[in-house]
C-alpha cells in the first residue's frame, strides 16, 4: 500500500464508531485532503470536555459554530458565549460560496445550507433574555472574586453568608449584601461581635466601595430575582433539535472579571442541579466557554481548586466543557488533563516565546508517525486544524491534520431587524425579564433598625419625662414649705453662723 492509502487506513480505523457521532471533516496529509477519510467524534465522549486553541484569526469561531450546529442536530442543547457578537447568525442559513462547496468536495460530505433555534441570553440591557442570580447563589467565593477582595476581606464576606443563612436573611441583590455590612459595623455591631467575632470597619468601607463600583459597571442588572433556571438550558424545539442559547456579551466584554465569575456561577449551578447522568451515550448539555483564559487569569488558589472540581465531575451530569482560547497554556494544567477532544488551529511564532509556546502545545498531542507536529502547528491555514478526540472505550484518536467543515448557517450577524425577530418569538422572554424584588435582607434589617431607633426613641422621651417630674416635684415641695424656705435662706444661715460664733467666744 502507499502512504496515502495506510494512512487512510489509519484514520478509518482510529475514528471507527459503532454509536452516533458528528463529523469533524476530513484528514490531511502534506497539506493535501484525503478525500472520505473522515475525522468523527462519539457522542458518547463528548461530555469528557474540550479545548478549541489557536491563533487569532485561524477559524477558533467556526469551529464552535461547526460543533453547535452538529449537536443541535442530533438533539443536544449547546450553551455558547458571544463576545465578538458574530454568533447570532446561527438561526439562518448559509447562503453558499463556490469556495465551500470546493471545500465539501475534498472533504467527500455533501453541503446543505440550514438554519438553527437559538434562544438569545442577556447579562446586561442589551435586548434577549435575562440572566440574573441572587447573590446568595452567587456565593462568597464568587463574590469575593468578582470583587477582587484582599483574604482578610474574604472572610469578612464568608461572615456575612454565615450571619444571613443562620438569621433567614435573603441575600438577592446587591443593595441587600450592603445592607448586611452596614449593619455588621452599625446598629449590629454587639450581635456580629458576640456570635461571629469583631469586624473592621474599615474593612467593610473598602468591601462597600467596591460593591458600589460593581454597581456602575452594571452588575446590579444581574443580580436579582428571577433568578435563571439552568433547565431551560436543555429544551428541544418542536423538531427535535437542541437550542443553541447564545449569552450576547458584547456590551461587557471590557468587563471580563464579571461575565467570567457569572459563568463560573451558573457553571456551579448546573453541577448543583443536573441529576446524575452516568455512562450515558449522548450528554445533556455542551458548554463553550470563549476567551478562556478570562476565567484562569488572576484566579485564587480556592478559586482554581473550585474549577477543577466542577471539571473533573460534572461530567456525570453529563455535561461536557470546551474551552476557546488562543493557547493551550493559558488553560491550568490540571484541567488541560481533563480535556478530551483537542481542535487546534494554527499558531504563529512571531517571537522566541512563541516558538516556547508552540513546543509545549506540540508536547500535548499523541505522537504521530505521519506528522511533525511542530511543524504542521505553524502551517495550517483557516479553517484547517489538528484533532485528537477520544473513542468510544475513552483512548485518544490518531493525530489528524483535518480540512474542517463549513458552517451549514450564516457565519455573521443578524441584523437588528432578525434579531428583534427571534426575541419576539421566544418562550423565556416573558418568564424572566419581568423584575421581582420580594422581602429580603434589606428590608428585613431596615425594619429591624426601624423597631429599635422607635424604641430607643421611647425610652428617651420615657427616661426624660422622668427626669422632669422628679426635678418638677422637689421644686414644688420646696416652694410650698415654708420651713424648708426658711432653714435654706442666706439670711437664717448667716444669723445661725453669728450665733455660734458668740457662743464660742
Amino acid at each position: 500500500m502507499s502512504t496515502k492509502e495506510e494512512f487512510f487506513a489509519h484514520i478509518e480505523e482510529g475514528y471507527k464508531t459503532k454509536g452516533d457521532f458528528i463529523t469533524m471533516g476530513a484528514a490531511m496529509l502534506e497539506g493535501e485532503t484525503i478525500t472520505g477519510a473522515h475525522v468523527k467524534i462519539p457522542l458518547k465522549t463528548l461530555n469528557r470536555h474540550g479545548l478549541i486553541a489557536g491563533a487569532t484569526g485561524t477559524g477558533k469561531t467556526k469551529t464552535l459554530q461547526i460543533i453547535a450546529e452538529n449537536l443541535s442536530e442530533k438533539g443536544i442543547p449547546v450553551l455558547l458565549m458571544d463576545l465578538k457578537g458574530d454568533l447570532s447568525g446561527i438561526a439562518e442559513p448559509s447562503p453558499g460560496h463556490p469556495k465551500i462547496d470546493e471545500r465539501h468536495e475534498k472533504i467527500g460530505i455533501p453541503f446543505t445550507p440550514k438554519d438553527f433555534p437559538i434562544e438569545i441570553l442577556s447579562l446586561s440591557e442589551q435586548d434577549g433574555v435575562k440572566l440574573r442570580a441572587t447573590v446568595s447563589e452567587f456565593g462568597p467565593v464568587l463574590l469575593s472574586r468578582i470583587l477582587d477582595l484582599s483574604t482578610v476581606q474574604e472572610g469578612i464576606v464568608a461572615v456575612v453568608f454565615k450571619y444571613c443563612d443562620d438569621n433567614k436573611l435573603p441575600l438577592l441583590d446587591l443593595k441587600d449584601f450592603k445592607k448586611v455590612l452596614q449593619y455588621a459595623t452599625g446598629e449590629g455591631k454587639k450581635e456580629f461581635s458576640k456570635d461571629y467575632g469583631r469586624i473592621s470597619t474599615s474593612s467593610t468601607g473598602t468591601i462597600l466601595r467596591k460593591v458600589i463600583e460593581l454597581e456602575q459597571q452594571g452588575a446590579d442588572l444581574f443580580f436579582g430575582e428571577k433568578s435563571f433556571d439552568v433547565d431551560d438550558l436543555t429544551r428541544i424545539d418542536e423538531n427535535g433539535r437542541g437550542i443553541i442559547n447564545i449569552i450576547r456579551l458584547t456590551d461587557i466584554q471590557d468587563r471580563p472579571k464579571l461575565f467570567s465569575t457569572f459563568m463560573l456561577s451558573l457553571l456551579a449551578e448546573i453541577y448543583d442541579s443536573f441529576p446524575e447522568q452516568g455512562d450515558s451515550d449522548r450528554p445533556e448539555l455542551i458548554f463553550f466557554v470563549d476567551e478562556a483564559h478570562l476565567i484562569f487569569k488572576e484566579a485564587s488558589k480556592a478559586l482554581l481548586g473550585q474549577i477543577e472540581s466542577i471539571v473533573k465531575l460534572i461530567r456525570s451530569k453529563g455535561v461536557g466543557l470546551y474551552f476557546v482560547t488562543q493557547n493551550p497554556t493559558d488553560v491550568p494544567g490540571a484541567v488541560l488533563s481533563q480535556l478530551g477532544l483537542k481542535v487546534q488551529h494554527a499558531l504563529r511564532a512571531f517571537t522566541a516565546k512563541d516558538r516556547k509556546a508552540i513546543k509545549l502545545t506540540a508536547e500535548n498531542y499523541p505522537l504521530s508517525d505521519y506528522y511533525d507536529t511542530k511543524q504542521v502547528l505553524t502551517s495550517l491555514g483557516i479553517g484547517e486544524a489538528l484533532i485528537t478526540a477520544l473513542d468510544e472505550k475513552g483512548r485518544p484518536t490518531p493525530l489528524a491534520a483535518t480540512m474542517l467543515r463549513a458552517p451549514m448557517s450564516r457565519m455573521d450577524i443578524l441584523s437588528d431587524s432578525e434579531l428583534k425577530e427571534v426575541i419576539g418569538a421566544s418562550k423565556l422572554v416573558e418568564k424572566y425579564n419581568k423584575e421581582i424584588d420580594r422581602e429580603s435582607a434589606y428590608e428585613i434589617l431596615s425594619e429591624k433598625i426601624e423597631k429599635a431607633e422607635k424604641l430607643a426613641e421611647k425610652e428617651q422621651k420615657r427616661s426624660e419625662g422622668t427626669s422632669t417630674k422628679r426635678t418638677s416635684s422637689r421644686r414644688r415641695s420646696t416652694r410650698q414649705n415654708p420651713v424648708i424656705k426658711v432653714l435654706t435662706s442666706a439670711t437664717f444661715i448667716r444669723g445661725v453662723l453669728g450665733v455660734l460664733k458668740k457662743v464660742i467666744r
